[in-house]
């Protein structure tokens, strides 16, 4: 990796161009935000274990049918993505209130969604990512009625699969946040990330949560509820 094919810095995730313009290279880093970047934190180990939770999943659903935009592992820090164009929003399904749902609507934590909830969000950190009704997201011409109506079908999808997935791996799947894109052929894949960075995890038994919603709320080292995770997925999945 050079700086020069560095394209894009995030919060979690480095980009860096290939010398074959239809992929990239992601850098998974050890940083720790939340509030939209105001609570910053080095975690050593995190890239890594974030890295193997999403190839995990990834696979997972690719084995699922679900295109995604993984291509290939280099280590446990670098993979190989498929380059696609990104829609600006965040896609937020819920089977429980939790986070802002609860903030917003004034429900009770942990309260079941029946059938779920899916809501968009602008990506748009001065703004602070607000949330959009399907018209906004037309209006925004963020994606077009028959891509919202794709991504609304892959996310529920997705849902169903991984609910299941987790709670043979003794977790609730309470939230989780996606992003598409659309590849060079046009086709809708999966893209950025899959692991308790973007998703609330719930035990089974304890309802003791393994999620950065640790790291939110300052309740300790969240690393090895992290590393937790990626075992229980794996024991399952090995199964």
């Amino acid at each position: 990796m050079t700086e020069e094919k560095l394209i894009y810095s995030g919060k979690a995730k480095d980009l860096y161009r290939t010398d074959d313009d239809k992929y990239l290279r992601v850098f998974y880093k050890d940083q720790a935000t939340a509030g939209n970047g105001a609570k910053k934190e080095n975690l050593p180990g995190k890239g890594r274990i974030n890295q193997a939770i999403t190839q995990l999943i990834f696979t997972y659903l690719a084995d699922h049918g679900i295109a995604t935009h993984l291509v290939k592992v280099l280590n446990d820090r670098e993979e190989i993505v498929e380059k696609a164009q990104m829609f600006p929003l965040e896609v937020v399904y819920r089977n429980y209130a939790a986070g802002s749902f609860v903030k917003r609507l004034g429900v009770e934590r942990g309260l079941a969604i029946e059938g779920g909830i899916l809501e968009f969000f602008y990506k748009d950190d001065d703004l602070n990512d607000p949330l959009l009704n399907d018209d906004h997201v037309l209006f925004l011409k963020a994606a077009n009625l028959e891509e919202i109506a794709k991504i609304k079908a892959l996310t529920k999808e997705i849902n169903n699969l991984l609910v299941k997935l987790f709670d043979q791996a003794g977790l609730i799947l309470v939230d989780f946040k996606l992003e598409f894109g659309k590849n060079a052929a046009g086709d809708i894949i999966l893209a950025d990330e899959f692991s308790p960075d973007n998703a609330r995890l719930w035990d089974k038994d304890s309802g003791e949560s393994f999620d950065k919603d640790i790291f939110r709320n300052d309740q300790g080292d969240m690393i090895p509820y992290y590393q937790a995770v990626y075992q229980r997925l794996q024991e399952v999945i090995k199964d």
